[in-house]
């Protein structure tokens, strides 16, 4: 029971993303029943047909009837005018104008249910498109901490291809679960208006149809969620082999990435076939079902028939037969669609998995706006873990004043890069507080504090655009003067006037059509340009060439001037006229001073420098 209702929520939750467009439901409404009328009219005109035909028509409607709003007037009046017309000119001309009429009807029919599917369509695409944009929001908003735990292959499956199984599989059942209800309701009208007691006796039949396929889709969502799950992984191993190929080839690594690959597409493939397998089994059996059932309407049916029944005329049989047949293909698109549904739910709670998730890094209540950065950073008594099983570190207490320099060394793995993410809380402290201002950053707008600084990482992140968008990244306006300032500043500007289109040229995924000294001369141009007072450099020179190394060192120590600087550092060379030097191992700060006073220490500092031979 529990099971049915999470299904149940979980479906009307993506029913509720209809509700601002629910001033589409009733024009759809309308014009899917004025489609379904006339649909089911020209089986209906199958009577007179007949009638005309084998020169069937009662002498009673030879007389014209009393008018009154009912459809046995209507239908009176037809027989009389129709009567008429094959009395005066003959019976080839009424079968003519009952057939002008089925034409007519059809093209009604026909263009009334495009009119729904244009309707239908343009709500269905806003829904998915809000889904979508709201997945994308918020993993824009999720912390770090959660997506350095995910594959990168597993999200982008969740905005494209689970996304993509919503609509098929929940969002455009919905047309379904509309239209075909209303088909059967509208059919079934006219079989009881045709025959009452033949009626009575179809719906009988029915739930046999029902019973069979429910019990069909029940295994289906299980499956549909291994199967989104194992397309996660497959994206993640082609974003790993697109983003590694280098090395994989370096390693002869690429028969085991092929393996990984084709076992991974494997088992994919035989979760979908499965799945696809059951899901095409509905349609067969409602098929089954609909013929056997059929047959036995005919059976009983042709019996009245036979007997002169007078609730059921020869005539009236064969268009009892005609509606009834196209109550089945609603029927069997009902159950298909109530299958695709059970794959559309597993794929919509990957989304709500990730869509539920409260990040834990956000503003407070009423949280502090600050424009400027005035007087120090203080760390105190910060400790910070991942989680319960590794603590990255340890009671750190460190004052970091305006217009300093603070340059953080150490091995590996130490905390460097850890204690520098903290103070744009890329994370938040476990233990301890950051005051910036005397204020605790927990305290301030996440944006204003964060448009306090500027940061510049070993790996450039660069973006698929064209050079002057990169440099003025969230700056939407920053005119071209300042852009090509930044530039001159970071050394960027003639290598960029060499490229194709200079600063409208596209510079490819990551920027990949540079080179690494270009890349990073240009993460440092949109630094400058951003003009922050506090700045973090991690590793900023580490993977360069010595010519570029001194590129980039240049435009560093100018924008570095006049700032507050939190510098990571391996090479020792590159911060020895820092205002401070701290060395942080395992976790905690084991010495801390100038260049100078560490090395006369002779501790882990001096070791450092003399491996690098300084």
């Amino acid at each position: 029971m529990r099971q049915k209702i999470s299904k149940m929520n979980s479906y009307l939750r993506i029913v509720s993303y209809s509700k601002p467009y629910s001033s589409y439901v009733p024009s759809y409404l309308i014009l899917t029943i004025l489609s379904i009328v006339f649909g089911s009219l020209n089986f209906v005109l199958l009577m007179p047909v007949l009638d005309v035909l084998f020169q069937n028509i009662p002498a009673k409607e030879l007389q014209e009837p009393d008018f009154q709003w009912s459809i046995d007037y209507f239908k009176n009046y037809f027989y009389y005018y129709l009567a008429n017309s094959a009395k005066q000119y003959g019976s080839m001309k009424a079968l003519q104008y009952v057939c002008a009429v089925i034409v007519i009807s059809v093209l009604l029919s026909n263009a009334f249910r495009y009119a729904s599917f244009v309707v239908i369509n343009r709500a269905m695409y806003k829904i998915l498109s809000k889904i979508r944009e709201e997945v994308f929001n918020k993993m824009l908003a999720l912390d770090l901490a959660y997506l350095s735990n995910e594959a990168k292959g597993d999200l982008m499956s969740r905005i494209t291809n689970d996304v993509e199984q919503v609509e098929y599989g929940g969002v455009a059942p919905l047309k379904s679960i509309i239209k075909e209800p209303l088909t059967i309701v509208v059919n079934f009208g006219i079989l009881l208006y045709l025959s009452f007691q033949l009626t009575i006796f179809v719906l009988l039949l029915l739930p046999i149809s029902v019973f069979l396929i429910s019990r069909l889709a029940k295994s289906l969502k299980k499956h549909g969620i291994n199967s989104q799950e194992m397309l996660g992984k497959i994206l993640s191993t082609v974003e790993e082999m697109l983003s590694g190929l280098k090395i994989i080839r370096a390693f002869n690594a690429t028969e085991f990435i092929r393996k990984k690959f084709a076992d991974q597409n494997q088992h994919f493939m035989k979760t979908i076939v499965y799945i696809s397998n059951k899901s095409d089994l509905a349609s067969p059996i409602s098929e089954v079902v609909g013929v056997i059932t059929v047959c036995v309407i005919i059976l009983y049916g042709g019996s009245l028939v036979l007997q002169a029944s007078p609730d059921l005329t020869a005539s009236q049989f064969f268009a009892y037969i005609a509606v009834f047949l196209q109550i089945l293909n609603p029927a069997k698109a009902l159950s298909t669609a109530i299958s695709s549904i059970q794959r559309g739910l597993a794929a919509a709670e990957r989304i709500w998995a990730v869509l539920d998730i409260q990040p834990k890094i956000g503003n407070t209540a009423a949280p502090t706006i600050i424009a400027d950065f005035t007087n120090n950073i203080v760390f105190q008594n910060v400790s910070f873990q991942y989680n319960s099983e590794r603590i990255i570190l340890k009671n750190i207490n460190l004052e970091i004043k305006k217009g300093h320099t603070v340059a953080l060394v150490g091995s590996s793995g130490g905390g460097k890069s850890t204690l520098a993410d903290l103070i744009p809380r890329f994370y938040d402290t476990s233990e301890g507080q950051i005051l910036l201002d005397g204020i605790n950053v927990k305290n301030y707008e996440l944006e204003s504090l964060r448009k306090l600084m500027g940061i510049v990482t070993q790996e450039s992140i660069l973006f698929n655009d064209s050079i002057f968008n990169n440099i003025a990244f969230g700056l939407p306006h920053a005119t071209q003067e300042a852009v090509m300032q930044a530039a001159k500043v970071a050394n960027a500007h003639d290598f960029i006037m060499e490229t194709e289109n200079g600063y409208q040229t596209n510079i490819g995924d990551r920027g990949m059509k540079l080179s690494g000294g270009q890349r990073q001369r240009l993460s440092i141009a949109r630094a400058i340009l951003k003009n922050p007072p506090i700045l973090i450099l991690d590793e900023a020179t580490s993977a360069l060439d010595s010519q570029s190394e001194r590129l980039v060192q240049d435009a560093l120590d100018y924008l570095m001037e006049n700032r507050t600087s939190i510098v990571i550092a391996h090479r020792l060379s590159t911060i020895q006229q820092a205002d401070e030097i701290i060395v942080i191992q395992e976790g905690e700060i084991i010495e801390r001073g100038t260049h100078e006073d560490l090395l006369a220490n002779e501790g882990f500092y001096k070791r450092l420098s003399a491996l690098q031979g300084n």
